[in-house]
């Protein structure tokens, strides 16, 4: 069974910083890409970041220079840390894992809110 599982989120006021963790277990195959996206109340889900195993990585244009993702290819683990956290980065995070298969997995997802 596949399990994903998210930490790291909370309440932190504008400009703090989080540093969210997804922790990858189960039968996965091979993971390839590992990712966080984010739906807000209202809005449809988007995707916040990706890292892929070779390490090359994509951001939303609305988080680049604020938020890096990393990757301990070992543990299966992805990391988003967040700086100069903003009161529209309010959402709900999920962590987001690409097997090799092509198939994908979601987290239960965690509430991260920007007080302004």
């Amino acid at each position: 069974q596949v399990q994903l599982v998210e930490s790291g989120g909370g309440l932190v006021q504008a400009g703090g910083s989080l540093r969210l963790s997804c922790v990858a277990s189960g039968s996965f195959f091979q993971i390839n890409a590992m990712g966080w996206y984010r739906q807000a109340p209202g809005k449809q889900r988007e995707l916040v970041a990706v890292i892929r195993r070779i390490g090359s990585t994509n951001y939303a244009d609305s988080v680049k220079g604020r938020f890096t993702i990393s990757r301990d290819n070992a543990k299966n683990t992805v990391f988003l840390q967040m700086s100069g956290l903003k009161p529209e980065d309010t959402a709900v995070y999920y962590c987001n894992v690409i097997n090799s298969a092509s198939k994908d997995y979601w987290g239960q997802g965690i509430q991260v809110t920007v007080s302004s």
